[in-house]
C-alpha cells in the first residue's frame, strides 16, 4: 500500500464542496489573513447556542478488551502486520477515557462547555452484532457518561457510527459492501434509542460517510483497506465501484434508523436525528467557466452525494450524468423514507481548496481523471500563492473565510435546514522537539478558532440557522493514520502519564464562553 501521508494529501486536495461564485476573490492570489474582527465573543452568537467539544470512542476510550467488548475493525486493523498509527501506534489505551471519564467531564465543566459530542462504540454495546446479546457493561458505561454530563449541565450529542464497528460484521457480511449491514446498524441504533434516548436529544447516525467511504473503499487506507489502481495498491477492491455501493448502504442505514426514530421514539423522547458531513469548501482555481463548473461538480460529488438523498430523496443529477448505471438507484419506497430523513446537518469543516477542471485537461494526474471524482483536481495554491497557512496535516490549511462560505451555500442549497458545526479544529504544525511549555502555549490555535468563529458569526447574522459549534477536539487523542503526532486538543495529554494539561486555547475557550476574548490579546 502506498504512503498514508501521500494518500491523505491526495484525498484532501481531491474532494470538495462549495463553488465560490461571482468574484469574491477574483482570479488572483488568495488571502492568508482574514479581515474579520478577531475579538469574537460569546455574545456575538444567539442565546441557547451550543458551544462544546467533540471526540470519538476509538480515539479516546482505550480499554479495548474491557468488560466484554469485542474487537472492532480498528482493533484488528491496528494489530495487523502493517499497523496503523504514525509509528505503529493504536487505540488500545488511547487517552484511557474509559477509566477517566469522570475527570474528563469535570474538565469540560471547568471550561463552561454546554455540549459534548462523543460516539458510542458499537462493539461495546453489541459485541456479536444483532445475533448476539446486548452487553450490560457497555450500556452501563455510556449511561454513566450521559448521566454525569447532564448533572454538569452539558448536553450530550451522540454519534452512532464513527468509523468503527464489531469486526465480526466484517467477517460475517463483508461489512458495508453487503446490504445486511443496514439491518445490523438499525438494530444497534434501536438499542441506543431505547437505552439512552430519554436523555439524549441530539442523535447523529453516521459521521462523515464521504470520508469513511473514500478512505476505506477508494483509497484503501482505513479498514477493510480496499482499493484498486491507479488510486492504490490493495489486495482487493474496486475504487470506481465499491465506494458507490458502500455509500448507498450507509445512506439507507441512516434512512432506516431515522425512520425508526421519527416513528417510534421522537414523539415521546422529543429529540432530533441527523447526519454529519465532512464539508471541504472549494473555490475555482481560475475564473474560467470550466473551473467554475468543476467546482459545482465537486460539491455534488462530495457533499451532495450524501446530503441530496437524505433531503431530496435522490443523488445529484450531475452524478447520474457522469456515473450512469454505476451509481445505484433508490426504489420508490427508499426515496420516500430517505427524503427529509435528517432533522439537521452536521458540518465538519476545516479548510478550503481550489478546484481545477480535468474533463479536457491532459495535464491532470490519472487519479483526477476518473468519473467517480467528477474529473477534477484540488490544488493548494494559485499563481504560486498558498490558499492558507499550513498546519500539521497536509492540505488542512487555515482559510477562515471558508467557514462562512460553506455555511452560506448549505443554507441556500438545503433551504436553511438547522445546522451544527460538529467539528472545527487546528493541528499545530511544529510539535516535534517541543516541550510541554511550548505545546500548551498554542497561540495559533486560539487565533484559528477566533477567525473561524468570526466568519461563522457573520453567516448567522445574515440568517443561517446554525445552532452550535464543537471544537475538535477536547484533548489530544489518537488521530487515526497520524497516530499521536497530530494534536488538535484543547488539552495536552502526556503520553507517559496520560495527565491532561490545559493549553492556552482551553483558557481562551473558557474566557470566550464568559464573553471575554482577551486571553492572548496583550
Amino acid at each position: 500500500m502506498k504512503s498514508p501521508t501521500i494518500f491523505l494529501f491526495f484525498f484532501l486536495i481531491s474532494t470538495s464542496s462549495l463553488l465560490l461564485e461571482a468574484s469574491n476573490n477574483g482570479g488572483g492570489g488568495s488571502k492568508l489573513e482574514e479581515k474579520e474582527d478577531p475579538h469574537i465573543k460569546r455574545s456575538d452568537f444567539p442565546p441557547g447556542f451550543f458551544f462544546g467539544a467533540s471526540t470519538s470512542s476509538y480515539q479516546i476510550e482505550g480499554a479495548y478488551l474491557a468488560d466484554a467488548k469485542s474487537l472492532s475493525n480498528w482493533d484488528v486493523f491496528c494489530h495487523s502486520a502493517e499497523g496503523c498509527g504514525g509509528h505503529g501506534e493504536n487505540g488500545d489505551i488511547a487517552d484511557d477515557h474509559y477509566h477517566r471519564f469522570l475527570k474528563d467531564i469535570e474538565m469540560m465543566h471547568s471550561l463552561g462547555l454546554k455540549a459534548y459530542r462523543f460516539s458510542i462504540s458499537w462493539a461495546r454495546i453489541l459485541p456479536s452484532g444483532r445475533c448476539g446479546e446486548v452487553n450490560p457493561a457497555g450500556i452501563k458505561f455510556y449511561n454513566k457518561i450521559i448521566d454525569n454530563l447532564i448533572l454538569k449541565g452539558i448536553e450530550p450529542f451522540v454519534t452512532l457510527f464513527h468509523n468503527e464497528f464489531p469486526q465480526v460484521l466484517e467477517e460475517k457480511h463483508g461489512s458495508w459492501l453487503h446490504p445486511e449491514m443496514k439491518e445490523e446498524f438499525v438494530h444497534f441504533a434501536e438499542i441506543c434509542f431505547k437505552s439512552f434516548g430519554d436523555r439524549v436529544k441530539h442523535w447523529i447516525t453516521i459521521n462523515e460517510p464521504n470520508i469513511f467511504t473514500q478512505f476505506a473503499y477508494e483509497l484503501g487506507l482505513f479498514p477493510p483497506s480496499r482499493c484498486s489502481e491507479p488510486v492504490g495498491d490493495c489486495v482487493a477492491g474496486n475504487s470506481d465501484v465499491e465506494p458507490l455501493i458502500v455509500m448507498h448502504n450507509l445512506l439507507l442505514a441512516h434512512g432506516k434508523a431515522a425512520k425508526l426514530y421519527h416513528q417510534h421514539f421522537q414523539p415521546k423522547q422529543g429529540g432530533s436525528i441527523g447526519l454529519v458531513m465532512h464539508c471541504l469548501m472549494n473555490e475555482p482555481l481560475t475564473d474560467s467557466d470550466l473551473d467554475r463548473k468543476a467546482a459545482r461538480r465537486a460539491l455534488a460529488f462530495n457533499i451532495g452525494w450524501s446530503l441530496d438523498p437524505i433531503i431530496f430523496g435522490e443523488y445529484p443529477k450531475v452524478m447520474r450524468e457522469y456515473l450512469g448505471t454505476k451509481l445505484p438507484c433508490f426504489t420508490a419506497d427508499e426515496k420516500k423514507f430517505l427524503k427529509n430523513s435528517t432533522d439537521f446537518i452536521g458540518i465538519n469543516h476545516y479548510t478550503t481548496a481550489y478546484t481545477k477542471d480535468c474533463s479536457t485537461n491532459s495535464s491532470c494526474p490519472p487519479t483526477a481523471n476518473r468519473a467517480i471524482r467528477g474529473f477534477l483536481e484540488m490544488v493548494g495554491e494559485r499563481d504560486g500563492v498558498p490558499i492558507g497557512e499550513p498546519t500539521k496535516v497536509k492540505g488542512l490549511t487555515v482559510v477562515p473565510r471558508g467557514m462562512g462560505e460553506i455555511v452560506n451555500y448549505l443554507k441556500i442549497r438545503y433551504h436553511n435546514k438547522p445546522m451544527f458545526i460538529t467539528e472545527n479544529g487546528y493541528s499545530s504544525p511544529d510539535v516535534h522537539g517541543r516541550g510541554i511549555k511550548e505545546l500548551v502555549n498554542d497561540v495559533k490555535r486560539v487565533k484559528f478558532h477566533e477567525a473561524y468563529l468570526a466568519s461563522l458569526a457573520k453567516s448567522i447574522r445574515e440568517g443561517a440557522d446554525v445552532r452550535g459549534y464543537f471544537v475538535w477536539s477536547l484533548m489530544d487523542n489518537y488521530e487515526w493514520l497520524q497516530g499521536y503526532d497530530v494534536k488538535f486538543g484543547l488539552f495536552y495529554v502526556d503520553r507517559r502519564t496520560l495527565t491532561r494539561v490545559p493549553k492556552l486555547s482551553a483558557k481562551w475557550y473558557k474566557n470566550f464562553l464568559k464573553n471575554n476574548s482577551d486571553v492572548i490579546h496583550q
